[in-house]
């Protein structure tokens, strides 16, 4: 069978994976309410489409952070790729690579951030930091700036990790995965065996943040960000973007799709700093709606893994081949000949 759509890909990554992979990682938190609302959220959308406009040429290319990439569609972090695919993120990484958009790699990543860079020196690459102690902090993204990394993606929303039931019954202690994994480069591994690992940083808070921009001239996005008082401070302490996130419905469930707390945040910056959005992408159609209501661009963080587990990195290129035709066709077909054109106006408001 030829693989049309996203969902193809999901269902047989989920013959191909074990139970054990496969619930790690389509499990959301708690009764999964926000993991479900994330993908239902974007059919309630309806669109406003323009006709009779020359749409002989679209373009789907843009910028983010000043650099561009091939559309809108990029990579959300996700931990421990290897669980999808031997090569792991250096396939994703070589994936991201050749389609021309940006890959955040993940701090618990199951590749070194040094086999990833190497693996696709041309690419555009963003690092997600869970913040921990100053000097681990620092070390990270003393390499991470060393290894051509772009940008600093803070995690916000992991204070603790939330609950997900599936790990639990299948007895996934995450978080032993996560204190066993070796966050130092291999410099730091040969000179210090047998040093001990730091945590998340329980702590950290607003008034923190300028301790990290003291590290690093890197732009510093937020991801995690839902309301609009977040939003303003994220603002007010002067970092360079958001990601609306409800971190695929894996931390607190309940809270809105991330689709539905985008307008919200995106009125608060008042275009003072870019917002992006991750949860819930399934089709090109999603990432139009998304940039009609304000986001820069999308991440994607299941697919990507659903498509490793099936081809390694071909599955990636082909998952996001496949976003970026159905996005230049819901373009062509409400008249957007390039991404500047997409507007709110195309949202029928009245039923958000």
């Amino acid at each position: 069978m030829s693989v049309a759509c996203l969902t193809d890909f999901q269902a047989l990554a989920r013959e191909r994976l074990s139970k054990l992979s496969w619930d790690f990682i389509e499990g959301g938190a708690d009764k999964g309410v926000t993991r479900e609302d994330n993908v239902a959220a974007f059919t309630r959308i309806r669109l406003r489409p323009r006709y009779l406009r020359d749409v002989s040429e679209v373009d789907t290319r843009t910028k983010i952070q000043g650099e561009e990439i091939s559309a809108p569609i990029c990579i959300s972090p996700t931990a421990f790729h290897c669980v999808a695919w031997p090569d792991g993120e250096v396939s994703t990484a070589r994936a991201a690579q050749a389609a021309s958009i940006c890959y955040i790699t993940s701090t618990f990543s199951s590749c070194t951030l040094e086999d990833i860079a190497a693996s696709a020196p041309r690419g555009l690459r963003w690092f997600q930091l869970y913040v921990q102690s100053d000097q681990l902090n620092k070390e990270l993204i003393q390499r991470v700036e060393s290894l051509g990394f772009k940008a600093l993606v803070i995690t916000v929303d992991v204070p603790i990790k939330g609950k997900r039931r599936n790990d639990i019954r299948n007895q996934l202690d995450l978080n032993v995965a996560l204190m066993l994994k070796d966050l130092r480069s291999p410099q730091q591994k040969n000179s210090m065996p047998n040093a001990q690992m730091s945590s998340i940083n329980l702590s950290f808070c607003w008034n923190d943040l300028s301790r990290l921009q003291s590290m690093t001239q890197l732009p510093i996005i937020l991801k995690g960000i839902l309301t609009k008082e977040d939003a303003e401070l994220a603002v007010k302490h002067k970092v360079q973007g958001i990601i609306v996130s409800n971190h695929g419905g894996r931390q607190l469930d309940e809270v809105p799709a991330s689709i539905d707390a985008l307008m919200e945040v995106v009125s608060a910056v008042k275009g003072k700093i870019e917002v992006y959005m991750d949860g819930g992408v399934r089709t090109g159609t999603d990432v139009l709606k998304a940039l009609a209501l304000g986001a820069k661009c999308v991440f994607i963080g299941r697919p990507v893994l659903w498509g490793l587990a099936c081809k390694g990195e071909h599955g990636v290129e082909k998952v996001l081949n496949i976003l970026k035709t159905e996005f230049h066709t819901s373009m062509t077909l409400t008249g957007c000949r390039s991404v500047a054109e997409i507007s709110r106006d195309l949202i029928q408001l009245s039923r958000l």
